[in-house]
């Protein structure tokens, strides 16, 4: 991740556009902005953000939209905007490939936070720090490597967002283990939000797109109903194995 990181901000809402821009700019971000989706588009592929705010009410092409278009070309961090109140309305974005949504009315530092903490994910998964162990994660046709932050299934590379690294790496880690979504959560969040523990089942949703043959009967991420989620496989698959470099 460069210095100067560039946010884009996509807004309807004039006074709200420019209260973020001038918020991020005296942060030492650079920000590029936009007033509807499709001149979000043209910034986009213009300026090549590091991460997009997007409204998810736009005119022209909504938040969602966007949020699809920018996916088939970048796994760059998503945050949507929201005045909707409907838990599902909120997540519907998530669903399509944002990584985090604020609620309006928001704080502009909780806004912030969550912008750091996403670049912050992203800058781990680029410069990965140098390997004291060599430590793989080995399952059956399923390798996490946490030092490069490299994932392959079946000899292929899985792409993987940042979000969805840290969670199969989080569970990774302690194959078995039954995790709830607060768990999940903080694997993910720096200080985990009370209300987004639903938003798990999302990112999982989309892990599982990324992983498994058949998503609707997933191989490696089994649900444990009424508590959370766990790694691990069927049983006639070997269990986990460290494999030292």
């Amino acid at each position: 991740m460069k210095e100067n990181a560039c946010i884009l901000v996509a807004e309807d809402e004039k006074k709200l556009n420019q209260m973020m821009v001038d918020y991020f700019s005296s942060l030492g971000y650079r920000v590029v902005s936009a007033l509807d989706g499709v001149d979000a588009m043209k910034l986009y592929h213009r300026e090549g953000p590091d991460i997009a705010i997007l409204d998810i009410m736009m005119p022209k092409m909504d938040g969602i939209d966007v949020t699809r278009r920018i996916r088939e070309l970048s796994s760059i961090p998503i945050i949507i905007l929201t005045a909707r109140v409907e838990e599902q309305d909120k997540l519907i974005g998530l669903d399509t490939g944002a990584d985090d949504y604020v609620s309006k009315p928001f704080s502009l530092k909780e806004l912030a936070a969550r912008v750091r903490a996403q670049l912050r994910r992203v800058r781990m998964n680029s410069t990965p720090e140098e390997s004291e162990t060599g430590r793989k994660l080995i399952y059956h046709g399923l390798h996490v490597d946490p030092d490069s932050r490299r994932v392959e299934l079946d000899g292929k590379r899985a792409d993987l967002t940042s979000l969805q690294f840290d969670l199969l790496k989080g569970m990774a880690e302690s194959p078995g283990r039954v995790f709830t979504r607060m768990d999940l959560l903080r694997l993910i969040q720096d200080d985990p939000w009370e209300g987004y523990e639903r938003t798990i089942d999302v990112h999982i949703k989309n892990l599982r797109k990324a992983l498994e043959p058949d998503s609707r009967h997933p191989r490696y991420i089994q649900t444990v109903w009424g508590v959370g989620y766990k790694l691990e496989l069927a049983e006639e698959e070997p269990g986990p194995q460290i494999h030292e470099a």
